[in-house]
């Protein structure tokens, strides 16, 4: 019941709209009712060859309940379907701007295929709700309660039998469906957001499946999953044929009931020979305003499930999160790191420990080690991505923690090894670092990324789409557009972290001269495991297992003869075969 209240809560901004469609439903139900009853006195009358005169009225009442119907119910589904269709943008909206605090050290909880299926899918389910639970409850409300009043002026008796039924198949019926489809909803629900994840794993992942030779296996996955799928589809059918059954059923049983108990009241002409027709068909036409429900209470346990799976992420605390009062963006760019230790869960080892170093205006720094030593986590901790678990990272002489997320990062860029590209054109995916760069400024960028020859080969240039993921790109022409963007933003720090990990060698080092040239007003923290251009480096850090073993300048450290005098040979061997 806490997760309906708090869907139905999102009608608030749209609540005239949802009035109005309720009114319209209203509106459509009980002229349907009038026509349907009005239009059989009117043959009643004819039939029992009453005066012209008592024909006009009913004659004008069933032009005027005809044409009422056909507009009430397209006004009403026009309303209707407008107003849902703006709750679920709403919804959409609302769950993005709840995951974006939450990346990335909340998301990596969940897999990619699962977020996208309750981003998509689960907020589709939720058009159950609003348009087929909560307007027709109100619609099935207020046309019983006509009902009730009309029969209740010829016989109470009457009024409250069909009241009776009506609320069997109003409530009774809808209550079982409900009940049968309960459990089956929740696992439709899970089924097909397991279908998702497989789904996006298997395109995502589609090339290695057919290298290795295993794109049958997850065929099969997928198969396994669909035919899941389709047997809980087909009990929830199955209940949903029932519960046709019984509404028929209620509805036929309601009418024969009232010409049981009208006809004696006929024939004692406590009720006019004329109405007995209008009473049974005024029964049965009602009985239209609460058979939706039946359909609404089947899916209502899978509509709340896909509610819970939205507040579940949606209420998910973000580990990171902004300062009460947070200090004014920095105008010094030193960064420092204070005897900073980390580890990503508390039963885990620590991945950095005891890591001090400082990276001030015009002066460049290189974090050097061994895979898995804990480089790249020192850039994550720097754009605040996590906190550190003891020490500090300092941005001015200040706590990072101290300052507003986006003023943090906005004074830092960062080239990373696997930079996302956006399904648009590279303009576009340029244009992320400054929306405001003029062609001459992406140019520029892209000239110092190395990159300008190959755009300008392009068919449409800057405006070439990149396909998904950037695909259309080789991973080096991928890496040096993230450069590009990087240098673009032109942020007071900058972060490299393996920026060259797919150029070739040539490539690397006229690359690599460029961006470690001293600027002024820049510092310059490179992380990688590839030892070029590091005699331009003011300080080298060396990392093994998180912790910093050696640190120095190229020279100093190749006299010491320890870890990175090794590295150093180790790469000149492999680069002497290539």
């Amino acid at each position: 019941m806490r997760v309906l209240v708090r869907l139905l809560g999102f009608l608030g901004a749209h609540r005239w709209q949802v009035m109005f469609a309720v009114v319209l439903g209203i509106g459509t139900m009980a002229s349907n009712v009038g026509l349907l009853s009005v239009a059989t006195y009117l043959i009643s009358i004819s039939a029992l060859q009453y005066g012209l005169s008592q024909l006009t009225l009913p004659m004008f009442l069933v032009q005027i309940f005809g044409i009422s119907r056909a507009a009430f119910r397209y006004l009403e589904r026009l309303v209707s379907h407008n107003v849902t269709f703006k709750l679920l943008a709403d919804l959409r909206t609302w769950l993005y701007a709840r995951l974006e605090p939450l990346s990335p050290a909340r998301l990596l909880e969940h897999r990619s295929g699962d977020l996208l299926t309750r981003i998509v899918k689960d907020v589709e389910e939720l058009e159950n709700i609003y348009l087929r639970a909560f307007a027709p409850v109100v619609v099935a409300v207020a046309i019983s309660a006509l009902a009730f009043v009309a029969l209740y002026v010829f016989d109470p008796t009457l009024a409250f039998v069909t009241l009776a039924f009506l609320a069997l198949a109003g409530v009774g019926v809808p209550l079982l469906a409900g009940l049968l489809a309960k459990r089956l909803g929740r696992r439709e629900l899970e089924l097909r957001a397991e279908l998702g994840v497989q789904v996006v794993d298997g395109v995502q992942g589609v090339q290695d499946l057919l290298a290795l030779g295993r794109a049958g296996d997850q065929e099969r996955n997928v198969s396994d999953l669909g035919q899941k799928l389709g047997r809980v589809q087909k009990r929830m059918a199955s209940i949903g044929g029932l519960q046709n059954a019984l509404n028929d059923l209620t509805m036929n049983l309601a009418m024969v009931t009232v010409l049981i108990l009208a006809i004696p009241l006929v024939n004692e002409s406590s009720i006019p020979a004329v109405y007995l027709a209008f009473l049974a068909l005024l029964t049965l036409g009602s009985f239209e305003a609460v058979q939706p429900l039946g359909t609404a209470f089947q899916f209502l346990g899978r509509s709340l499930g896909a509610g819970e799976r939205l507040f579940e992420i949606a209420d998910a605390e973000p580990q990171i999160v902004d300062p009460d009062d947070p200090l004014p963006p920095p105008t010094d760019h030193t960064l420092e790191f204070d005897r900073v230790g980390f580890r990503y869960r508390e039963n885990e080892p620590p991945v950095l420990d005891e890591i001090s170093f400082k990276v001030e205006p015009g002066s460049r720094v290189a974090i050097v080690g061994p895979s898995g030593s804990g480089k790249s986590t020192l850039a994550n901790l720097a754009l605040r991505f996590w906190d550190t678990t003891h020490g500090e990272v300092r941005l001015g002489g200040h706590d990072v923690r101290g300052y507003a997320q986006e003023d943090l990062r906005r004074a830092i860029g960062v080239v990373s090894q696997e930079t996302h590209l956006f399904n648009e054109t590279l303009r576009d995916n340029l244009l992320l670092a400054r929306p405001d760069a003029t062609n001459g400024e992406l140019e520029s960028a892209l000239e110092r990324a190395q990159l300008i020859e190959f755009v300008r080969h392009l068919p449409q240039g800057l405006d070439t789409p990149l396909g998904e993921q950037g695909l259309r790109l080789s991973g080096g022409e991928r890496q040096r557009l993230a450069i590009a963007r990087a240098l673009l933003e032109d942020a007071p720090v900058l972060i490299l972290d393996e920026p060259t990990a797919n150029l070739d060698p040539a490539t690397e080092h006229e690359l690599l001269a460029r961006l470690y040239e001293p600027v002024s007003e820049r510092a310059t923290l490179a992380i990688t495991h590839r030892l070029v251009h590091m005699e331009q480096m003011d300080e080298i850090l060396v990392l093994e297992g998180g912790r910093i073993v050696e640190r120095g300048t190229h020279q100093g450290l190749l006299e010491k003869n320890g870890l990175y005098k090794r590295m150093v040979e180790v790469q000149d061997q492999m680069l002497a075969t290539v």
